[in-house]
């Protein structure tokens, strides 16, 4: 799969994703780095990339609405943030992605969890 990193996601991220076999590109590669919300997904939508972000405001699928992307996948972290849980938290990303489409959907992750809205088709 395509994806695009944001920039609040390090280069382990991309690693474990690239060495799940998906092409990842990262918005500080591209130099997006600061790019607005709005920006940042049309430039995804534009290549044909998901994004992987953990800004929570790409949650909203009103603001967002994920049939019209590649995919987003918000990655949520415990309050008590340590390496291991977004490594976690990428690596239930990574499985997840072994099974599932990400396109036209919005995934909400967690350590050992994710949560998939998808669009009711005719809704906006």
């Amino acid at each position: 799969m395509n994806l695009k990193l944001d920039e609040n996601l390090g280069s382990r991220c991309a690693d474990l994703l690239v060495a799940a076999g998906h092409d990842v590109a990262t918005v500080a590669g591209q130099g997006m780095t600061a790019s607005a919300d709005h920006d940042l997904i049309r430039a995804c939508a534009a290549e044909g990339r998901a994004l992987v972000t953990l800004d929570l405001d790409f949650s909203n699928p009103m603001a967002f609405p994920p049939n019209q992307f590649a995919g987003i996948a918000v990655l949520r972290l415990p309050p008590k943030l340590s390496h291991g849980s977004l490594i976690a938290t990428v690596r239930t990303l990574v499985e997840a992605l072994q099974r599932e489409q990400l396109v036209g959907r919005l995934w909400s992750v967690e350590a050992g969890r994710i949560r998939i809205y998808q669009q009711p088709d005719g809704d906006l």
